[in-house]
């Protein structure tokens, strides 16, 4: 367990370094071999105390002993010089592992500050363990840092669903345990901490006093790990021997290695292993399987061996089909997967999905779309896989999480609402009731957020689609209202098809054409049709429409036209309906929900769908009166109304420092300098791949932060030869042209990076804040000074020479920090509006799943009453409006 100290040393040590070793993983590498080095120290240390001798500093190594290091006396320089020669000399050390003589191979102090040293090892001294189970835990903590997506398609999983998961399968200490894209151990780590805890004698696991007054005792550094006092020395040997990773990456593999040596394995089974490509290890099965495979492929796919069962150029597809054909026969795994495993349409998919039920799948739990926050935005699941029992079930279970603990913006935060635990005891009891034969209904309690579905249905259509939202519509529903086909209340006019020579520009007169790109913007650019047109094909300003063919989220689904008369063409309906029967804004809600539920309908990818004339009619919708109606949209209204304002709040708040008449002005390019942006790669667009070197373009950059979204990425070849614009740790951006010209952002970037030439790398000194220049940048007085160096006041393009000459105030650095702090502090208050939009979407999602009679399980609003705002809810759309002032 980390505890808050360990947190706060670790974060420290990284200040001390960024301004001297800007790359994350050059820090990790700095803080990793400083914390091997003293826990080394601590271990003959404690080998003293006890009676023995050193093992580590003895002989000719005596003299780089920590004590001798740290000691008063030692001069600033003459510690640089001992410092640097010990970790230099270290791999020559018989004393010490083969593992840790790795570890030191090439290390070597990348800077020759005294004084940078003196601190950075002034906190490093501060840690004090007495076994590697607390540095493990700190190591973990430092591994965070490179949590951002790798060039292979990585992304770090939350430590609380490694451990749902760990929980799930249940790993026994007799069992063989791999993870076939380790990254950095984590699955493996918690796996065996579950093992040792099941193996400990009751009440000996850690756990807190029961004196909650007493602040030392409940710290949690003193709490010891899982001893598993229970294991032989037999089991210990097997366990040693029981657990495996593969990784692509050599430093993955290496960090991966220090990871489990330091809880525990004296020699730990991490291969570097191409896991698609490669057949050296076909032949190996384990027991449990645990893993967080790759998303991405690369331009072109993966090019695997012949030994897969399902033929596939995708690499999440290789890696479920490798996971699950490498099951013993009794085998368990569980397996985190993107979105497009559950329902993609392609041939891969379908063989894949019907290869997992016939032989190994038991379950698909559902979660939510920002688990992975602020690393990606992907909607997940998790396949649980158990080879015997899926052989004697005629049956799946589908398990929803809505919410994980943690709110699902970029900061993800802990809230307290949590499925995890009521998932994980309900799917141990559907799993129990499977080996036991027990019909599964009568077990589940009623507010179950579970799933029970036949095989047979799954695979009655031949797609085998693995969305429970799918096979809802046979689940027990109590609506109080009659549920109609669309098709009997609405009439469907669809646009018709324009050729390209109908097509003309707006000064040419003619009606604009509706166009799905127009649907969420009326103001946007149309094409004039000159030619006749019918009433039918007509829509006015209010009207309701449908795109039947778009992107989910935006252009898809029922919209309201905000915009003037115009004709539509043919990916549009115009939707007439009875008016005595239903109302235009029940419709607009009633239809968006219909087609997110009925999945089977749709067609297309994950991004762009569609659905036809025919299935959308069918699709039963419940019709409540006319007055029922128009309370469900007064209400729904009431809480987007809301969303509304806190929309407001995100889109209009500036950041604002109120300039002191003492503080001096001065130009930017007196204070940093300049890094030259890049330019589109060869070949423009065709050269972005799938993976690679992240390649940032004016539209990643935002007010004050950036979106990854949809990040594209250039090759190691490509990046090397652009070295002039590659990014550093601690860099500002300033976008030079583009719709956001002159918003600025700072990123901590834990991978390479490039920029395009729409992008200036603005490289800060000593004297200057990074974050205080990025906030002044996008502060009303910043861009207006932007705006006003400009030739003829356009906001067109920005020139080296007018940011140069941009006057920024240089107050000392402690009021650049303190003001950071305070606009930090705002700017939290203004994010939380984030977490505030999301909690009124699912309010009215709850509204609706009430019409639609389905079970609250909890994380909706429960009945039909309006919700009054809370305190906190209510605040949060406040911005200040006082500026603060700082004492000069």
């Amino acid at each position: 367990m980390l505890d808050t100290n360990t947190k706060r040393r670790i974060d420290t040590a990284r200040d001390i370094l960024v301004g001297k070793v800007p790359d994350p993983k050059s820090q990790v590498e700095q803080i990793t071999i400083a914390l091997i080095y003293k826990f080394m120290d601590d271990m003959d240390a404690e080998a003293e105390e006890l009676g023995g001798k050193r093992k580590f500093f003895t002989g000719d190594f005596a003299r780089y002993g920590w004590a001798k290091l740290m000691a008063p006396s030692l001069g600033g320089h003459e510690m640089l010089g001992l410092y640097g020669e010990s970790i230099s000399k270290m791999p020559e050390n018989p004393g010490i592992p083969l593992l840790f003589r790795d570890i030191f191979k090439n290390a070597y102090l990348p800077y020759r500050d005294p004084e940078t040293l003196r601190a950075f090892l002034k906190i490093i001294d501060e840690f004090s363990y007495d076994h590697s189970e607390r540095l493990g835990d700190a190591f973990e903590y430092l591994l965070s840092v490179l949590g951002s997506q790798g060039d292979a398609g990585q992304f770090r999983t939350p430590r609380h669903i490694i451990d749902f998961m760990v929980e799930l399968l249940a790993p026994q200490k007799h069992e063989t345990i791999l993870d076939p894209a380790c990254g950095t151990a984590g699955f493996l780590i918690s796996a065996y901490k579950h093992i040792l805890r099941t193996n400990s004698t009751p009440g000996e696991v850690g756990e807190k006093p029961a004196d909650a007054n007493d602040k030392a005792a409940l710290d949690s550094s003193r709490i010891p790990p899982a001893s598993g006092d229970l294991l032989t020395p037999d089991d210990r040997g097997r366990l040693a021997k029981n657990f495996k990773g593969y990784d692509i990456s050599p430093d993955m593999v290496r960090l991966s290695l220090v990871n489990l040596y330091l809880h525990g394995f004296a020699d730990p089974h991490i291969y570097e292993y191409d896991t698609l490509t490669s057949e050296e290890r076909w032949n190996e099965f384990a027991d449990v399987i645990l893993a967080n495979p790759p998303f991405m492929s690369p331009k072109g796919g993966i090019k695997p061996h012949k030994r897969f069962g399902i033929q596939a150029k995708r690499s999440e597809v290789l890696f479920v089909d490798y996971m699950a054909e490498h099951l013993t026969p009794t085998g368990r795994a569980a397996i985190i997967v993107p979105e497009g495993i559950i329902f993609q349409s392609q041939t891969a998919y379908k063989q894949l999905r019907r290869m997992l039920v016939d032989n190994s799948l038991v379950a698909v739990v559902s979660l939510p779309a920002g688990c992975f926050n602020p690393y990606s935005g992907v909607k997940t699941s998790i396949l649980s896989l158990d080879k015997s029992l899926a052989r004697q079930s005629d049956t799946i279970g589908f398990f929803k999480v809505e919410n994980d603990g943690f709110g699902l913006g970029a900061q993800r935060r802990a809230i307290e609402k949590n499925d995890l635990p009521q998932v994980q005891t309900e799917l141990a009891t559907y799993l129990q009731a499977l080996r036991g034969k027990t019909p599964v209904e009568s077990i589940l309690p009623v507010t179950s957020t579970a799933q029970i579905v036949a095989k047979e249905n799954i695979a009655a259509n031949g797609d085998y689609n693995l969305s429970g939202e799918r096979y809802r519509e046979g689940a027990a529903r109590t609506s109080n209202y009659p549920l109609v086909p669309i098709g009997e209340i609405c009439d469907l006019f669809n646009g018709r098809a324009f050729k390209p020579e109908d097509w003309e520009n707006a000064d040419s007169g003619g009606i604009p054409i509706i166009r799905i790109q127009n649907l969420n913007n009326a103001d946007s650019s149309f094409n004039n049709y000159t030619g006749e047109v019918s009433e039918k094909n007509t829509i006015n300003h209010g009207e309701l429409l449908f795109s039947w063919s778009g992107s989910r989220g935006t252009s898809f689904g029922a919209h309201i036209w905000k915009g003037q008369k115009a004709v539509l063409n043919q990916h549009i309906f115009k939707v007439g309906f009875d008016e005595t029967r239903a109302t235009k804004m029940y419709l607009l809600h009633a239809l968006n929900k219909a087609v997110v539920e009925v999945e089977e309908n749709l067609h297309g990818g994950v991004g762009l769908v569609h659905i036809t004339k025919g299935n959308l009619e069918r699709i039963q919708i419940p019709l409540p009166p006319l007055e029922v109606q128009k309370e469900i949209v007064a209400e729904i209204e009431g809480y987007q109304k809301v969303i509304n304002g806190a929309r407001a709040v995100l889109d209009h708040y500036r950041p604002h420092i109120p300039i002191h008449p003492d503080w001096p002005m001065v130009e930017l390019g007196d204070k940093l300098s300049f890094v030259s942006s890049g330019a589109t790669p060869k070949g423009g667009r065709e050269t972005y791949l799938d993976k690679g070197v992240l390649f940032i373009r004016s539209q990643n950059i935002l007010c004050g932060s950036h979106d990854f979204s949809d990040a594209v990425f250039i090759s190691e070849e490509t990046h090397n030869e652009m070295s002039r614009s590659q990014v550093k740790f601690g860099d500002v951006f300033l976008n030079i042209t583009g719709a956001s010209i002159g918003r600025s952002a700072w990123m901590d970037l834990g991978v390479p990076a490039n920029v395009n030439q729409h992008v200036a790398i603005l490289r800060v000194g000593p004297e200057l804040n990074r974050v205080f220049l990025s906030l002044f940048l996008n502060s009303d007085t910043g861009q207006n000074q932007i705006f006003s160096l400009q030739a003829g006041g356009t906001r067109e393009a920005l020139n080296y020479t007018q940011i140069k000459q941009l006057k920024i105030p240089l107050p000392p650095l402690t009021i650049q920090q303190a003001i950071v702090a305070e606009i930090e502090a705002e700017q939290a208050l203004v994010a939380a509006n984030r977490e505030l939009i999301s909690r009124f979407e699912q309010k009215i999602q709850a509204t609706l799943a009430r019409i639609w009679g389905e079970e609250d399980t909890g994380s909706k609003t429960p009945d039909s009453t309006v919700v009054p705002f809370s305190e906190q809810e209510t605040t949060t759309l406040k911005v200040a409006e006082e500026p603060t002032q700082y004492r000069v």
